[in-house]
């Protein structure tokens, strides 16, 4: 990539990335845009906008992307109910496809050659930073340094800082042992004593949620009002999708819930283990599936369930713009335009307990569902015929002697 001249870098203001800006700068002798998203990480982001001054960028961008992070991305994805592995809410993967594509929007508005990314060779961000920066701009370059140099170890890392003038940020304090991304969805943590699966967290470690042994004695009911699957009430109170993530993330983090703790299968092929901190999105979701559950056509529910894996799975590994993911998106999306009404929740000490669901389109007939006489809603003689029909190819082969002992 000889022919490079300017590149778009996701730039974090960190170590990392700040040595990636004199690394593409000396290695391709190119000019480097930073871009910097806020997405709900809870750190100022504008500190990076003077990092990059320092590191001599001329052109910066810094955008606040948290409504377009929730409203496009977190929210068409738990219209599915989507969960990767049975227990991983996806907060890392579903930020990169915005990253990405913002990034290829910026190469195109700064007519650039290529983008960067600080991702290693080792994880799933490099896939997914990259499978969408192609599905979006087919002709774009991507430069990976972690893939490139043998800068490979913080030492390094600092010794090149030194070397080349680079500010880095000495904080006070213990340094926490852990490698952390967090956004609106979520933190995570990898790294440290997590590297070893049967090593216990340590309770320090977490850092948007109380124990659940410390949470309040007192339950905490609140109502979440849904219109077309995306919540848009709490407690009777409009609220934008960030505003609403944002505020159900300190409700449970007060309550204990939300944390996780799983050994994940990474797309590169390696299981890793990592902590994640999800409280908003946790309380979300029950209240997604209960609002379906008395909305939803039983097969309409179930084949959603049995897409999910498939849909989560292309979202953990980065296929986020693919045909594929966008034509069960469109499948999810046509179930949801039922899902409307609200869930009451109990939240007491990590647990969300359904206590009340209500709907204009609810499918639960309660003359049908009574055990008190339904005045002949429902003629229970009929079932006889229903059993014995589904029953037949059953007694066929017990008959041959094919039963199943």
């Amino acid at each position: 990539m000889s022919n490079i001249n300017k590149v778009v870098l996701a730039y974090s203001g960190g170590l990392d990335t700040s040595v990636i800006v004199k690394w593409l700068m000396e290695t391709y002798q190119c000019e480097v845009v930073t871009f910097t998203a806020d997405i709900g990480q809870g750190e100022e982001v504008e500190p990076a906008r003077a990092k990059a001054e320092a590191l001599g960028v001329k052109e910066i961008y810094i955008e606040d992307l948290r409504e377009e992070f929730v409203r496009d991305f977190v929210y068409p994805m738990f219209r599915a109910n989507t969960i990767y592995e049975g227990e991983y809410l996806l907060g890392t993967s579903i930020a990169r496809p915005l990253i990405a594509k913002r990034l290829v929007e910026i190469a195109q508005e700064t007519g650039a050659d290529a983008i960067s990314h600080g991702a290693t060779g080792k994880g799933n961000d490099q896939v997914r930073f990259e499978l969408g920066a192609y599905a979006l701009t087919p002709g774009i370059a991507v430069i990976a340094p972690w893939r490139e140099w043998d800068l490979n170890s913080r030492e390094k890392l600092m010794a090149y800082c030194e070397e080349h003038g680079i500010e880095v940020d000495m904080k006070r304090g213990k340094k926490s042992p852990y490698s952390m991304d967090a956004n609106l969805l979520h933190i995570s943590y990898e790294g440290g004593i997590l590297e070893d699966p049967a090593s216990e967290s340590e309770e320090d470690m977490w850092r948007w949620s109380v124990s659940p042994e410390n949470a309040p004695d007192q339950a905490r009911y609140i109502e979440i009002g849904f219109e077309n699957g995306d919540p848009v009430t709490l407690d009777g109170q409009a609220l934008s999708p960030a505003t609403m993530l944002e505020t159900l993330n300190k409700i449970g983090g007060e309550n204990g819930i939300g944390r996780t703790d799983i050994v994940e299968n990474r797309y590169v092929g390696m299981k890793a283990r990592g902590c994640y901190e999800t409280p908003g999105g946790t309380i979300m979701l029950k209240a997604h599936r209960a609002m379906e559950s008395i909305t939803l056509d039983r097969e309409a529910g179930h084949l959603k369930d049995e897409l999910m894996p498939r849909y989560a799975s292309l979202i953990y590994n980065g296929y986020w713009y693919s045909p594929e993911r966008k034509a069960l998106q469109a499948l999810i999306d046509q179930t949801q335009e039922v899902v409307t009404g609200s869930v009451r929740l109990k939240l007491y000490k990590g647990n969300i307990i359904v206590v009340g669901r209500s709907s204009d389109n609810s499918l639960f007939d309660g003359n049908i569902a009574s055990f008190e006489d339904d005045g002949g809603a429902y003629d229970q003689a009929d079932a006889a015929g229903f059993i014995k029909l589904n029953a037949l190819r059953l007694r066929i082969a017990a008959n041959l002697g094919r039963s199943v002992k």
